[in-house]
């Protein structure tokens, strides 16, 4: 297959950008098959106006522009701790579901993902939030001369910025798809990341940043999964190692949280956590069509706050079986992408 590694645009001065294409065999696609895909990753320095901050700052939004040149272009956003890397080389977070002839076919969309801004990004705003994740967005739609995404799929908090950006920006998008997040985050959901956070500031007192942002990751790692995934996986005798009982479930928490010590920063982490917790947008203030999904075992966001913002925004709803959680999205790609099918296939 023959790509087009050309820039169709010039670049400022500040801003570096690579063009290229998949070489990763999941992306060997005939020619007759597919189109060129192009594969844009770069950043761009733009204008935003933060929620709470005092005025315009400027700000630099890192970005990925991946599928076919010349099809519509399709915003994709996940969770806090997931970024601009969506598809491709077998890097992706959601390459299961985004790539040829999949779920989002990147010979029919050209998927477009950025690096969630944080606080530090904002000048001295006091946080971030999901309105102003939304507003880099279109910023960006702008100097990428984008006029109107064919969609934004959203999950977890990338579909509060969806629900946001369909608030403020309803013109710049034709469909949301909206999955396990909500109009405003649920007050248990919100005090389960409200310890999280406070561990993560003790351990930046002390000292100890690592072990108290391993911490919080633990105990975020019990929201996002089901019981019933829990009880198929840990339910064992626990065993006695280095002078204490080991339960099983124990090792699976360690291993995630040094994983995410390894790849996350402290600071960053309390400001995204935290811009879960201010979002709050009016549902019928989102008048773009939309397809919701909820999950039924999701702990942090329950399906009726789901099916209450369906109603609000004339929405499809759409609710799925699963053990696995507010993580379905991540675990259950034949069901989400049954639906992902059905919304983006007009």
């Amino acid at each position: 297959m023959s790509f087009n590694a050309t820039p169709s645009f010039l670049h400022d001065d500040s801003t570096q950008a690579a063009i290229s294409a998949w070489s990763s065999p999941a992306f060997a696609v005939s020619a007759t098959l597919a189109p060129a895909l192009v594969d844009e990753r770069g950043e761009r320095h733009l204008r935003i106006a933060p929620k709470y901050g005092n005025g315009e700052v400027a700000v630099t939004v890192r970005y990925r522009w991946q599928g076919a040149a010349n099809a519509p272009t399709l915003i994709v956003q996940g969770g806090i701790s997931a970024g601009r890397d969506v598809c491709g080389d077998g890097d992706g977070w959601w390459a299961e579901l985004i790539g040829p002839g999949r779920a989002i076919d990147v010979a029919q969309f050209r998927i477009l993902s950025i690096d969630w801004l944080s606080t530090t990004d904002l000048g001295d705003a006091r946080a971030v939030s999901s309105a102003d994740q939304a507003d880099a967005l279109a910023a960006l739609l702008d100097v990428l001369g984008i006029g109107r995404a064919a969609g934004f799929v959203g999950a977890s908090y990338g579909a509060m910025v969806g629900l946001a950006f369909g608030e403020r920006h309803a013109d710049r998008v034709a469909h949301l798809v909206v999955i396990s997040g909500a109009h405003r985050a649920h007050p248990l959901a919100t005090a389960l990341r409200s310890i999280q956070r406070e561990i993560v500031r003790a351990g930046l007192r002390s000292g100890a940043t690592g072990p108290a942002l391993a911490l919080a990751r633990q105990i975020a790692m019990t929201t996002y999964r089901g019981a019933d995934e829990f009880a198929q996986r840990f339910d064992a005798e626990a065993e006695f190692r280095d002078g204490r009982f080991r339960f099983a479930v124990e090792d699976y928490l360690c291993a995630a949280g040094e994983k995410f010590v390894a790849r996350f920063d402290a600071q960053r982490y309390l400001s995204l956590s935290e811009s879960i917790d201010l979002h709050r947008i009016d549902p019928a203030a989102v008048r773009v069509p939309a397809t919701v999904v909820a999950v039924s075992s999701d702990r942090l966001v329950p399906t009726l706050d789901l099916s209450t913002l369906a109603t609000a925004t004339q929405a499809q709803y759409r609710e799925i079986d699963s053990i696995y959680g507010h993580d379905a999205f991540l675990k259950e790609p034949a069901l989400i992408g049954a639906i992902l099918r059905e919304a983006l296939c007009c």
